[in-house]
């Protein structure tokens, strides 16, 4: 019998760049390049978000909900984040996007994917997955996500409310929408 393969943090970032592309067409070799991944990363990702029900059977639509409660619930256990040294970088968590302007932080709170195209200074936090620095250049949706996912990953109870009521739209909500 084969082993099921536990997810790793490329899944997630996938599973988030396909739902920042909206219901948009996509072609695994699309999401390889736009991820600084391999054509084979994608596929064997695709398959452990399938056999996690966190894609459908098709490996094409988000679980939504699934998604939204494993973020919300596992993904900080899972995928644990510690912010470090002071840090020029990509801001993130709750200083970009939506919460930037939801939660007041001083320069001391900053975080940041560090990164030498970063323009922020900030405490430096790993990205869920290495090539996500450079992955959300052309994709401000995609980042907004993946902050609000640091969020999740790093935050106090204030934030990490904020950042899930922040997901729950554009996860659940918007999929009625459309």
């Amino acid at each position: 019998m084969r082993q099921i393969q536990s997810l790793k943090p490329q899944d997630i970032v996938i599973v988030l760049k396909i739902v920042a592309l909206g219901g948009h067409p996509w072609k695994q070799l699309d999401l390889a390049r736009d991820l600084g991944l391999s054509q084979a990363e994608v596929t064997f990702a695709l398959e452990r978000l399938k056999r996690s029900g966190l894609i459908d059977d098709t490996k094409r639509k988000p679980m939504r909900l699934a998604l939204f409660e494993f973020i919300v619930h596992g993904l900080k256990y899972v995928f644990p984040a510690r912010p470090g040294a002071i840090s020029r970088g990509i801001p993130t968590a709750h200083s970009f996007g939506p919460l930037s302007k939801k939660i007041v932080a001083s320069d001391q709170s900053q975080f940041v994917w560090p990164s030498e195209d970063g323009a922020v200074r900030g405490q430096a936090i790993e990205p869920l997955y290495e090539t996500v620095p450079n992955s959300i250049k052309n994709d401000e949706e995609f980042h907004k996500l993946l902050a609000l996912v640091d969020s999740i990953r790093i935050g106090r109870a204030r934030e990490i409310e904020i950042a899930a009521n922040e997901l729950r739209k554009r996860l659940l909500e918007k999929e009625r929408g459309t």
